[in-house]
């Protein structure tokens, strides 16, 4: 039961779980922001860039579609019924977790902290927010049947631990200048 509300879940959320993964491989590029500032601080700041967030986008997507066509024998093999990803809610997934980031991003500015500052519980679930809000919004029929209150229950439990892995990971490969 445990076993199969979680493989769902990962499931469900890898499109929204990988996006800014790949944005920080496609590195660099244009800031969103154009460098502006509001009340002294950067916007964003460098680390968000128009590049980043198409691919990271795309990437997303791509995964999505990539799991449709696994998804009979990974749902075999775990036993479970896995979703399958509508173009719309895998755009939505994508798309909504970089806006998330983003939008985190754009706080973190305001409250004065610097890129790559701890902001414990917002750096772990931004991403979880845009994802879940604009699939909702895109294609709710689908958000509703995929995302139960048991699978939000596990994706709200296990994002923080793979967001903190996937970050040290990141900075011991050199792909990131901070461990958060």
């Amino acid at each position: 039961m445990i076993g199969s509300l979680v493989a769902t879940a990962f499931w469900a959320m890898v499109p929204a779980y990988v996006p800014n993964n790949a944005a920080v491989l496609a590195g660099g590029g244009r800031p969103i922001d154009g460098g502006r500032e509001w009340r002294g601080a950067r916007l964003l700041g460098d680390g968000k860039t128009w590049r980043g967030t198409a691919v990271g986008t795309l990437v997303g997507v791509a995964l999505a579609l990539a799991l449709n066509r696994l998804n009979d024998p990974a749902s075999a093999a775990l036993g479970v019924d896995l979703p399958t990803f509508a173009l719309p809610a895998a755009v939505a997934l994508a798309f909504g977790a970089m806006c998330g980031d983003i939008g985190a991003s754009f706080l973190k500015r305001r409250s004065g902290r610097e890129r790559g500052a701890a902001f414990p519980g917002l750096d772990q679930l931004d991403f979880v927010v845009g994802a879940l809000a604009a699939v909702a919004v895109v294609d709710t029929d689908w958000a509703l049947a995929t995302f139960t209150p048991a699978v939000l229950a596990a994706v709200l439990v296990m994002t923080p631990v793979l967001h903190v892995v996937t970050n040290v990971g990141a900075y011991l490969l050199g792909l990131k200048d901070e461990p958060w």
